[in-house]
């Protein structure tokens, strides 16, 4: 059973909402969050990365950046472009990219549920940013980003959604700048509210695909309201979730700035130990143990050697694991991959062609890696075990701001 809630939203005005809805707060520097939210007062970039409205160089982790979001969040309530809803709801959140649709249910998920594993983990969280995002929260009293889950696919849901979506308007519907379609409906009829509760409870399990800090962060304040015995619906977390059969993941590209030491030729022999090494024009391997490696202007295709990894291991059979296990760590020596200033990850969405240009600038050699599937990301979680850091890059990604829910506020 999956024990979903819904809320009384804070929801951008429709004829505002695309200028509100910004990218995830993690997918960009402070520079680049400036210059997207220039000459836009409204973007929620002034609430998730609140220090572009703050002197260049400020530390982004202290009491100014967390007082001026919930100075931000307070503006755009008290002008008009967040609108509170006047009932509980459930909200049906689709995203269009490249005439590909995947639509996602925006619920309230269970903090016991998280803590008690029924709501599935892939990933090790890093406490400094726990710190980060409790604060946040804390300093908002709302959760602005939602956490992004996926469950196995029921018809019955299925079937219900897109019957919803052929059957009324959107509440807020366009295009962003990258091309990505979002549209919202709002569900707030008691009929409607206890009809996706119902078919819910059949779903056994929600995963986490992206989102790891903020689901730790919203128990962590849990904990904390409780203690000091704060009253408020902080029993739950702002959360979409999606079928299993409409995510899309993407690598993530792994780089590194050196080659340990070895000139090109010494690493080259040393990769024929493991892989068979073949010169050719693509980059995009076609399976697990396949990657395409750039080195000094040229894309050389790698094949994992028979015996060389565990195939019928479903963590270290997975290309990223294949590539850190056979090569990245025994040939140039990047022991930790969380933490090595020598390594450095580009989101698939980015393409090849990012690879190729950071060896022109900063790299010595880049991979590509073969994306991993939603069923092994569901099955690893299943197991209790934990993806290599940067296994996953999930598209199209969530808009934050268009629902905010707060910890202050009408729930059930």
């Amino acid at each position: 059973m999956s024990d979903i809630h819904p809320f009384a939203g804070l929801r951008a005005r429709a004829d505002l909402a695309g200028q509100v809805a910004s990218p995830p707060y993690d997918v960009m520097s402070t520079e680049e969050a400036r210059e997207m939210a220039r000459d836009n007062p409204l973007s929620f970039l002034h609430v998730s990365r609140a220090e572009i409205d703050l002197a260049p160089g400020v530390d982004l982790h202290s009491a100014p950046v967390y007082q001026k979001a919930a100075e931000n969040l307070q503006g755009l309530c008290t002008g008009g472009v967040l609108l509170r809803e006047k009932s509980p709801c459930f909200y049906v959140y689709r995203l269009t990219m490249n005439g590909r649709a995947q639509h996602g249910i925006v619920l309230g998920a269970s903090v016991d549920e998280y803590l008690s594993g029924k709501i599935k983990k892939h990933e090790v969280t890093l406490p400094t940013k726990e710190d980060d995002r409790t604060r946040h929260i804390e300093a908002l009293q709302a959760q602005a980003g939602p956490v992004f889950l996926t469950y196995r696919e029921r018809a019955e849901i299925s079937g219900w959604v897109a019957a919803l979506c052929r059957g009324r308007r959107p509440e807020a519907d366009f295009v962003a700048e990258d091309g990505v379609g979002h549209s919202l409906w709002v569900c707030s009829a008691k009929n409607e509210l206890a009809e996706l509760r119902r078919m819910f409870a059949s779903v056994e399990a929600l995963y986490i695909a992206d989102g790891h800090h903020r689901a730790a962060a919203a128990s962590r304040v849990r904990e904390s309201r409780r203690a000091r015995g704060a009253a408020g619906p902080s029993d739950q977390f702002l959360a979409v979730a999606f079928p299993h059969s409409e995510m899309h993941i993407l690598p993530v590209y792994r780089l590194v700035r050196d080659l340990n030491g070895q000139d090109s030729a010494s690493f080259l022999s040393s990769i024929r130990e493991r892989f068979t090494v073949l010169e050719t024009g693509s980059a995009d391997p076609a399976r697990a143990d396949e990657f395409g490696m750039r080195l000094d202007g040229q894309w050389h295709r790698l094949r994992a050697l028979p015996g060389s990894y565990p195939a019928d291991d479903p963590l270290r059979s997975l290309g990223v694991a294949i590539l850190q296990d056979n090569l990245l760590r025994p040939i140039l020596g990047i022991d930790d991959p969380r933490n090595n200033p020598r390594l450095d990850f580009v989101g698939g969405i980015r393409g090849t062609a990012e690879l190729e240009r950071r060896c022109r600038e900063d790299m010595r050699v880049a991979f590509s890696v073969y994306p991993v599937r939603v069923e092994q990301l569901m099955d690893i979680a299943d197991r209790g075990m934990i993806l290599p850091p940067k296994s996953t890059w999930f598209e199209p990604k969530l808009r934050s701001g268009l629902v905010v829910r707060e910890l202050e506020g009408r729930n059930v």
